[in-house]
């Protein structure tokens, strides 16, 4: 089947996305002000791309499932922090440490030098991009331990 999308770009209006919740339950219904239920086929799907979240409620963001942020508005430290708690339980607290330490020290130059250097990347990457490289080279040195 086709799906159909329903695409909600912009502001959020407090009265209205609290009015789509019957909407984003796996009913699909639209209960109208005016008492009208409109049913939204199962081939359906909506998306919403707000401008922030200060508007709908907790229930309302979780009822969407996900939320997107723009790789350069969260960095590379969370993928840092992320990948700490992914390495296997040989590696020591004080080794994480030592590892955020050398991280916090060295990726910021790094990256300002190859994005204020003037050299082009063959192929463009994202600064998340580049640290995450980093991370999964010394993954690949850490298979022994």
């Amino acid at each position: 089947p086709d799906r159909k999308w329903l695409i909600f770009d912009g502001p959020v209006d407090a009265i209205w996305i609290e009015n789509m919740n019957t909407v984003l339950d796996d009913n699909k219904k639209l209960c109208l002000m005016s008492g009208e239920i409109i049913q939204l086929a199962s081939t359906t799907n909506l998306i919403f791309e707000p401008m922030d979240l200060e508007v709908p409620s907790p229930a309302t963001v979780s009822r969407c499932g996900m939320i997107y942020m723009e790789p350069h508005m969260l960095g590379w430290r969370p993928v840092l922090l992320s990948w700490l708690n992914e390495l296997p339980e040989t590696i020591t607290a004080e080794q994480k440490e030592y590892l955020t330490e050398l991280f916090d020290h060295n990726v910021p130059p790094a990256l300002q030098f190859v994005r204020k250097s003037g050299y082009k990347e063959l192929s463009p990457t994202s600064d998340t991009n580049l640290a995450k490289g980093a991370m999964n080279l010394i993954d690949s040195m850490l298979d022994d331990f």
